[in-house]
């Protein structure tokens, strides 16, 4: 009986015991149940979620390489496939319980170039978030960050003349040597020895015939001496343009003159008043409705002369008179001006030019066709010292050259003598030889000047009225080119502007359009500076242009620049777009000297991001005998 007691109490200590075991383990063993049977669901979502995201990610890659402008919005989107092409939509979307989002923000960059949170936005280059998130079996989100950046390179080039002949050139040409380059434009943009009268010309007032000029960088002085029909002096404004236009700016009447000078405020003419030799304008003083001048002050050489020729230098005039050569007081312009000095001439002296303490005077009836007068500081004293005889018919002209080394004289014509002479006056003193001289072949000069490029220009009636003379080798001058002007040419004067442009004025016999201006320049050889502006390169669509690169050649003495400039097309093109050109730190006071970086900007006149796109080269030389040359130029951009 014992016994069977105790195995009673044995099993109800198993049932206790196996009872607190159960209690202990069965909660774990179902929780891991259950977890288990969930973590196998959260696995399966969180696999699907990735599915998601890869395929956003594989649908903005296409989208990008479609069209970067698809991506270029800031926003939440997701992605939508229609016929097998990936697009955006605003907003998030729900699929399949799932709902997935791509949050698209701009990338800065820092100082050396790497993304930062804030600093230089970088327009190439977004920001890309792509969100899925669900709610069973318990809410979950899986995202990704990831930076897209434009993956086009495409290049845009200009080479060819055809392209470059497209733009708009500025003292450049266009070439084709080597299949289409830019180089400097000739000198002056002209050539004197193919001078053309396609450039401006000016009605002079009333029906007289000019007879004599004179001209300064921006002015010209002519007056009547043919008859007494036109006015007797107009004072003309010629600007600094390619090409150059004419106005009359006043006139003086009264006279007839022969010959005039100009300085900036006052006019002198020689005239035919035997009273008033030489008559003097100020040009400060207009009447404000007729626009004529005043006369302030004359010179009444002795005797009853005339004027013939006119120069001043300093406060000394000079003045021919028939024989005599008489120079004038001008410390004041006003009123009745003392003579200094006079000097008998072997004959009529027809031109007078000063060059330092000398004056030059062509002569008219003696063997002695050109005499050189010294002149004290104060022009009272007056000495022949030097002459020369070319052995010519009258001389109507003289020109000398800066130095006062070489005189240019213009003798009437001869069917058995030179027109021509080059006369050597290095030194003053004694009888002058002549160097060389020329044939104007039927041409009567009247008048002559000194170009630049180592020309003379010789004017006058008959024949070719209008020759060229190249004067590089000096012992045989030759023509290199002419213009024939049928009513003739009675006076020449000769200009370089201050950007290099050269000229010469000329006043014919006509009644209309007496004056006229023809272009000059040294041909072969390369003006000083120039542009070329490309034309609009139009890439379609809102692009990164992120490099040019250039091949050129810049010879010592020469340099050549690049600037660049984006723009947004207006009424959606390019043609009315507004370009503004920088350099590489993003402003127009700096350039290019050979390929680099294009900056990027999305305030201001300059855009880049941009559609339209141009460049400017700015070439330069100190050299007249060499020229930068840009063969071609390439473009890298990212649309």
């Amino acid at each position: 009986m014992k016994k069977k007691y105790l195995t009673r109490g044995q099993a109800l200590v198993e049932f206790l015991v196996a009872s607190a075991l159960a209690v202990l383990i069965l909660p774990s063993l179902l929780t891991g149940l259950v977890s288990s049977r969930l973590g196998k669901a959260q696995t399966n979502q969180r696999l699907e979620a990735t599915t998601l995201e890869k395929e956003a990610q594989d649908a903005l890659r296409n989208i990008r390489d479609t069209s970067w402008s698809a991506i270029s919005t800031n926003g939440t989107f997701h992605p939508t496939s229609s016929s097998s092409t990936w697009s955006l939509s605003p907003g998030s979307e729900t699929v399949n319980g799932y709902t997935r989002s791509i949050i698209v923000a701009d990338t800065y960059r820092d100082a050396n170039g790497a993304i930062a949170s804030s600093g230089t936005l970088d327009p190439s280059t977004k920001k890309i978030t792509i969100s899925v998130s669900w709610n069973t079996p318990v809410p979950s989100q899986a995202s990704e960050t990831l930076y897209l950046t434009r993956q086009k390179n495409l290049t845009y080039t200009q080479t060819t003349n055809i392209d470059f002949n497209a733009g708009t050139i500025n003292k450049v040409t266009v070439t084709n040597v080597s299949g289409g380059e830019i180089t400097l434009g000739s000198g002056g943009l002209a050539d004197w020895c193919s001078p053309t009268l396609t450039l401006a010309t000016l009605d002079l007032p009333k029906n007289g015939e000019a007879n004599a000029i004179s001209a300064i960088p921006g002015r010209i002085f002519a007056g009547t001496g043919e008859n007494s029909s036109g006015v007797s002096f107009a004072n003309i404004n010629v600007t600094d343009t390619s090409p150059p236009t004419s106005q009359i700016l006043g006139t003086f009447d009264g006279y007839k003159t022969n010959g005039v000078f100009d300085e900036s405020n006052y006019a002198y003419l020689a005239t035919d008043n035997n009273a008033k030799e030489v008559v003097i304008i100020d040009l400060t003083q207009q009447d404000p409705i007729t626009k004529k001048y005043s006369e302030v002050g004359y010179f009444n050489a002795p005797g009853n002369g005339l004027g013939k020729s006119v120069f001043v230098s300093g406060n000394i005039g000079f003045v021919t008179d028939a024989n005599m050569l008489y120079t004038f007081d001008l410390s004041s312009k006003t009123g009745s001006r003392s003579q200094l000095g006079s000097k008998q001439l072997t004959a009529n002296g027809t031109k007078v030019v000063i060059n330092g303490s000398y004056a030059f005077v062509s002569i008219a009836g003696a063997t002695q066709e050109l005499q050189i007068v010294q002149f004290s500081s104060d022009g009272k004293t007056l000495t022949i010292v030097g002459s020369a005889d070319v052995n010519g018919q009258a001389a109507n002209d003289v020109s000398v050259n800066a130095s006062g080394t070489r005189a240019y004289l213009a003798t009437g014509a001869d069917p058995s003598k030179k027109e021509f002479f080059i006369i050597d006056t290095s030194s003053k003193t004694g009888n002058r030889p002549v160097i060389g001289s020329y044939e104007a072949n039927g041409m009567n000069p009247k008048a002559v000047a000194i170009a630049t490029a180592n020309k003379a220009i010789l004017v006058g009636t008959g024949g070719e009225e209008y020759q060229v003379i190249n004067l590089t080798n000096e012992t045989a001058p030759v023509r290199c080119g002419g213009i024939q002007v049928n009513d003739g040419i009675n006076g020449i004067a000769s200009v370089i502007e201050g950007d290099g442009d050269v000229y010469s004025y000329i006043i014919t016999e006509e009644s209309e359009e007496e004056l006229k201006i023809i272009q000059g320049g040294p041909g072969g050889t390369y003006t000083n500076a120039g542009t070329f502006t490309s034309s609009i390169f139009d890439a379609g669509a809102p692009s990164a242009f992120n490099r040019f690169d250039v091949t050129q050649a810049v010879p010592n003495q020469t340099s050549i620049a690049y600037q660049v400039a984006g723009a947004d097309a207006v009424g959606g093109n390019c043609a009315s777009a507004v370009f503004s050109f920088v350099g590489p730190d993003g402003t127009s006071n700096t350039s290019y000297t050979n390929s680099g970086q294009i900056p990027f900007s999305t305030s201001g006149a300059y855009k880049n991001p941009a559609r339209c796109f141009r460049y400017k080269v700015s070439l330069s030389s100190s050299d007249p005998s060499a020229s930068p040359i840009l063969y071609d130029f390439a473009v890298n951009y990212s649309p």
